[in-house]
């Protein structure tokens, strides 16, 4: 029987490319899953074989209250939610982006950590990076300053829930990755460059952080505070 056999552990923003392989992984387990999606009906419809599906917008205090009610016995929570904000108007993609790659992913992590200290339970909180948020790529603030704030929140969070809570609290950042995101950027041929200069030898799949996501999830890990990179060595 797998360790996650039976856990309920939910998703958030889980409906696409790697949420989906997160989601296959987990299931395969036995894991008890909850996927939450902002607006892609058609994308939460491709997960809802696997988990419950719950509509919620990160940022909504209503939303992420009616969640977390939904999953008392919560033990892991993935948080997958982002936006690339692609926009021209620089101080517009910014507050875009620190609301859907910061705000919202943040205050669902504290708030989860703060019901599972209430309740006794021990458990996982996986949020998701980037490898911008570490490395720097010119034309990337607006995207990467957020995704950048919001590991040092879960740093932070991760030392106030180190100890007896038995919350432990990660970041798996990806790199170029076929799916999510970066998929569109491979597509047009924008990182190609990695490839052909040997940087890496392929562009990532999102098994590769899906496995990144589910060693996290171990009940039995002894690692928290922790960002790992899944970027094939694209930041070294």
């Amino acid at each position: 029987m797998s360790p996650l056999e039976g856990k309920r552990i939910v998703l958030a923003g889980g409906a696409g490319g790697i949420g989906s392989a997160v989601a296959r992984l987990l299931a395969a387990e036995g894991a008890r899953l909850v996927v939450t999606y902002r607006a892609n009906d058609e994308r939460a419809a491709r997960v809802s074989g696997l988990a419950s599906v719950m509509r919620a917008d990160l940022v909504d205090s209503t939303d992420r209250r009616n969640l977390l009610d939904a999953v008392p016995d919560l033990y892991g929570l993935v948080i997958l939610a982002g936006d690339p904000a692609r926009l021209p108007d620089f101080e517009a993609a910014l507050e875009r982006s620190y609301r859907a790659n910061f705000l919202g992913p943040v205050l669902l992590a504290r708030e989860a950590a703060e019901r599972m200290k209430t309740s006794g339970t021990p458990g996982a909180l996986v949020l998701v990076g980037t490898m911008q948020a570490t490395s720097l790529f010119p034309g990337s603030t607006a995207y990467a300053a957020p995704k950048a704030s919001l590991v040092h929140a879960a740093r932070i969070l991760a030392r106030e829930c180190r100890g007896r809570s038995g919350i432990r609290v990660n970041v798996v950042s990806p790199g170029v990755t076929a799916a999510g995101m970066a998929e569109a950027s491979i597509a047009a041929g924008k990182y190609d460059r990695f490839i052909g200069d040997g940087t890496i030898q392929r562009f990532g799949r999102a098994e590769d952080v899906a496995r990144a996501i589910r060693f996290f999830l171990e009940p039995d890990n002894y690692i928290t505070g922790q960002v790992l990179s899944v970027d094939g060595g694209l930041t070294l």
